[in-house]
């Protein structure tokens, strides 16, 4: 017989998560975190994108401006998404303590088997996904320097300083520039890897909810006082649920405008790229892996936002298939009141104008699909 108590933990979800935190020298009282945290923000999110933005202005060829402008605006707008991110610090917290008072309301063995089985596994999928496509493409960019032969920095960029000068300084320089854009990496992972896993979560619970809530009423030993009990504590489940996702489109007001951007200008970019000026296999490598990272990187994100919408469409159906035909006139007007509200369409906006979802994912692809055409015709 097994005595294990079932129940769901959202937090280990976010175990990995707050270790990019750790590792980037935040969450941590320690003096070295702490001097860490000061190295990478000036030298990693500030001067990074800056010395690449410079670069760009010094290069004379349209193709030496188009092999700099997909890792510029992607380092430039980590940068902004991780300012963004690290500003909502406290609000994040706050959502992850509202998941673990859901997690509480997860008693039976069928919400913890679609739990575990389902989101917990996709959310974990998530991060994972994450962190082999960035490896790659960080693998992919420094192979495509190490072995290309010749003396060319990992990405055009300004220095204050002649890089060609001697051996030591352009290989302390493209050593720089390897351990910048990996840090940058790792600020990525914590950028991109947050929103689709959280959505993944939050549409999982709104599932868990719609299964308490169809079950109300259905026990053969249910009283009209655990009933109405049931009813009211699945309304303060959904007063919860909203306020995540109030918290969300807090947090991600600014940052996933941001992401749309990039996503955007690099997916078009990098296509130009691969046609017209990688001029090896490894470069051809490197942009190939790019693209597919561009595209991990902003389509779960829209997935996972369209099937928040989708779930809680799915929450009035769960209240009209529980038991309350046999309840008397102040359950059912408590009802029609709940259900009222779960009418409401429920969706997460990137500056309160952009719903994040499929529409969105397609429609960027559209706009970078449109630079690229122009790309073509500027040729």
């Amino acid at each position: 017989m097994d005595l294990k108590p079932r129940v769901i933990r959202s937090e280990d979800i976010y175990r990995t998560y707050w270790l990019y935190w750790h590792l980037l020298g935040l969450e941590s009282n320690f003096f070295l975190n702490r001097l860490l945290d000061l190295v990478i923000t000036v030298f990693v999110t500030i001067w990074y994108p800056i010395h690449l933005i410079l670069g760009l202005f010094m290069d004379r060829s349209l193709g030496d401006v188009c092999k700099g402008l997909p890792i510029t605006a992607a380092c430039f707008f980590a940068s902004f998404k991780f300012i963004c991110f690290r500003i909502k610090l406290s609000e994040i917290k706050e959502i992850e303590i509202s998941f673990k008072e859901l997690d509480q309301r997860a008693l039976s063995q069928e919400e913890c088997e679609f739990f575990n089985q389902n989101t917990r596994r996709e959310a974990n999928f998530i991060w994972k996904s994450f962190i082999v496509a960035y490896g790659l493409s960080n693998i992919s960019a420094i192979a495509s320097v190490l072995f290309a032969g010749g003396h060319k920095l990992l990405y055009p960029a300004w220095f204050p300083y002649d890089v060609q000068a001697t051996e030591l300084i352009f290989w302390l320089s493209v050593t720089y520039q390897i351990a910048g854009v990996s840090l940058a990496i790792l600020q990525n992972l914590a950028n991109d890897s947050y929103p689709p896993m959280t959505f993944c979560v939050v549409a999982g619970h709104v599932r868990l909810l719609a299964m308490r809530l169809s079950r109300i009423g259905q026990g053969p030993e249910e009283t009209k006082y655990s009933t109405g009990k049931q009813l009211i504590e699945s309304i303060e489940d959904h007063r919860k649920l909203m306020k995540i996702v109030e918290l969300l489109r807090s947090t991600m007001n600014i940052s996933q405008l941001g992401q749309f951007i990039s996503s955007g200008v690099n997916i078009s970019i990098t296509l130009v790229n691969i046609l017209f000026f990688a001029d090896n296999k490894f470069a051809v490598t490197y942009y190939g892996v790019y693209f597919l990272s561009m595209v991990l990187e902003f389509f779960p994100c829209c997935y996972y936002g369209t099937l928040i919408s989708v779930e809680m469409n799915q929450l009035t159906y769960a209240i009209y298939s529980s038991n309350w035909m046999s309840m008397d006139r102040s359950y059912s007007r408590i009802l029609l009141i709940f259900m009222q509200l779960t009418l409401a369409e429920v969706q997460i906006k990137a500056c309160g104008m952009i719903g994040i979802g499929m529409n969105a994912f397609f429609a960027t692809v559209r706009l970078a699909y449109s630079f690229f055409t122009l790309a073509m015709s500027l040729r």
